[in-house]
């Protein structure tokens, strides 16, 4: 088996307010597992300044990876204890690998378009008018559960937002 890694850039649509300031672009990085005419993709999804693995070794160890991808999924899990992102690419390309469409991991009605799931809005710092637009828009998608990203604004605008949220937008004054 061949493993090799890419770097590759994700822009963000907007900038995106994070705990540590704000993103306009994601760097990531792709496992790609070939043998017998197969492929297999995983995703490595670093968050610079986020993740517990943002550490300058994170290169290196992508590579050691790549050159040691005989010793199998379990044994590598074993090394990359301190790279979470590195030991989930891994996990993903095997499972690509092994799946009849290698970017379909688990077929499901879901992935058919057969049917939705319900998922949690994620809403990014920024101002509070900014964030309250973010609001209305998850809601408006069909999101029953939301997570507000907090920090970028005065606390006591955060919880100004939060009991307006929770007046306004309460279970039982949302129609779902």
């Amino acid at each position: 088996m061949k493993a090799t890694y890419h770097k590759y850039i994700l822009n963000f649509k907007i900038p995106s307010g994070t705990s540590r300031g704000v993103m306009t672009e994601k760097e990531t990085w792709f496992i790609v597992l070939e043998e017998d005419n197969k492929k297999g993709v995983g995703e490595c999804g670093l968050l610079r300044g986020l993740s517990i693995d943002d550490r300058p070794d994170y290169e290196e160890k992508l590579r050691w990876t790549c050159a040691n991808i005989h010793l199998g999924r379990e044994l590598l899990w074993e090394h990359l204890i301190e790279f979470p992102s590195i030991q989930f690419g891994v996990e993903m390309a095997f499972q690509s690998m092994a799946s009849k469409n290698p970017f379909e991991l688990f077929p499901s009605d879901f992935t058919t378009g057969k049917k939705s799931i319900v998922i949690n809005g994620l809403v990014w710092m920024g101002n509070e008018a900014f964030m309250m637009e973010q609001i209305k828009v998850k809601l408006a998608d069909g999101c029953h559960s939301i997570t507000l990203k907090v920090g970028a604004i005065n606390f006591k605008k955060e919880l100004q937002l939060l009991r307006y949220i929770r007046q306004h937008f309460s279970a039982e004054k949302v129609e779902i």
